[in-house]
């Protein structure tokens, strides 16, 4: 699983020129069944993604494609880890 950290780089009123691009991709990457939840972060300063796919090279092409990176107004961080323990109403993402 991935949990992917946007930081925005530009101000908000920037990135906000960009956010219904940017939403409208999700939307794509949640049709694909790549995505589980996302949102924006509080204060927002950036966004978090969570992916259940299973390798790296996945995530960077999401990361590549997202507008926020294609117009240079976020930079990305991302933390892999292995799921070793979850509620059970957290289980059908686990499979």
């Amino acid at each position: 699983m991935f949990i992917i950290l946007i930081n925005y780089t530009k101000p908000i009123e920037e990135v906000n020129k960009v956010v219904t691009e940017h939403r409208a991709y999700l939307d794509e990457l949640y049709k694909e069944k790549k995505l589980f939840v996302s949102g924006r972060r509080n204060p927002p300063t950036g966004g978090v993604l969570i992916s259940h796919l299973k390798n790296r090279s996945e995530i960077d092409e999401i990361i590549n494609n997202d507008p926020y990176k294609i117009k240079n107004v976020a930079d990305y961080e991302v933390v892999e880890f292995t799921a070793g323990k979850s509620d059970e109403r957290f289980k059908p993402f686990m499979e």
